[in-house]
């Protein structure tokens, strides 16, 4: 015995079920994820920047001050040295990072000996407290390092770097650098693998050496990677927050103070709630704007490239 289906039987079936759209599963996974997000990070967001427009000190009766907070941080030079040494150590911390992980990329991703071992080493800083690592370089640098300098009679070493208010900064971005590496490193690294070999098979029959290659072929390719690594970067050592505190703790002084410390400080620990918040919704437009201007800025390298 045999059935026959109606002609556009199963297409009305088909066009009925896109109808229904999502179901109830569907908002079962999704609306418990937004419930917490709006409790635990919108809500938070959205009071803090109430906050910014009081005088509170975090707890007990506060006034409302209006536009005075943030006034006030455009003429207080604590929160502008703070900017500044935030935006020169992100900048040469992002240009150190992504130029060391490429290089290494591009080197573990050659036919070389033990390379599935080498990678594994090279991520490994990626997974340490930075905590942890930054009070061990704390340690290296303010007693090994000394103790080495003064044996081999180089007086500049034999002090702690870190005790220098001109140089403590290259002790961060020494243990920023080495920790950020390992991160981009996997990133370049599966930006390479989309890179066909035919192409280098091809440049390498038409004369092409290992720069020309580099940058006719294997950086245009990975242009995407590139761009998601350096707003990442720049992301994250604009909010550097642990490296500081292991390493200096913002000293000497003030000089290696960052605006997440000098948020963190102020704001729990200096009663000056209200006007850090207020700080710190102007570092959130700052960093908003940061992302994307380079987001523009390097999507349309790519498209050049």
């Amino acid at each position: 015995m045999s059935t026959t289906t109606r002609p556009g039987t199963s297409t009305a079936a088909g066009a009925r079920n896109r109808r229904k759209g999502p179901g109830r599963a569907f908002y079962w996974m999704v609306l418990p994820a937004l419930a917490l997000f709006l409790v635990f990070h919108t809500i938070p967001v959205l009071q803090g920047v109430f906050y910014s427009f009081t005088d509170s000190p975090g707890y007990g009766d506060w006034n409302f001050v209006g536009l005075s907070n943030y006034a006030a941080l455009f003429t207080d030079e604590r929160v502008r040295s703070a900017y500044l040494f935030t935006f020169q150590f992100a900048l040469v911390a992002t240009v150190l990072v992504n130029v060391i992980a490429l290089a290494v990329a591009v080197g573990l991703n050659g036919k070389i000996k033990f390379k599935n071992t080498l990678r594994g080493v090279y991520f490994i800083p990626n997974i340490l407290a930075v905590l942890v690592i930054g009070y061990v370089f704390n340690y290296l640098l303010t007693n090994s390092l000394p103790a080495i300098g003064a044996a081999l009679g180089i007086d500049r070493l034999s002090t702690s770097v870190l005790a220098d208010p001109e140089l403590a900064w290259v002790g961060i971005v020494v243990l920023a650098v080495w920790q950020a590496v390992a991160f981009n490193i996997i990133i370049y690294l599966a930006g390479l693998a989309t890179v066909p070999p035919e192409l280098y098979e091809a440049a390498a029959i038409d004369g092409a050496g290992p720069w020309r290659r580099f940058w006719s072929i294997t950086f245009p390719m990975i242009a995407a990677f590139f761009t998601l690594n350096m707003v990442l970067s720049l992301k994250n050592f604009l909010q550097v927050f642990d490296h500081i505190i292991a390493m200096t703790g913002g000293g000497p002084g003030t000089t290696t103070e960052s605006v997440s410390v000098l948020i963190y400080r102020g704001g729990f620990q200096g009663g000056e709630y209200g006007y850090q918040i207020a700080n710190a919704v102007v570092f959130m437009i700052v960093l908003v704007v940061f992302a994307f201007v380079q987001l523009r800025v390097l999507r349309r390298e790519e498209v050049s490239a």
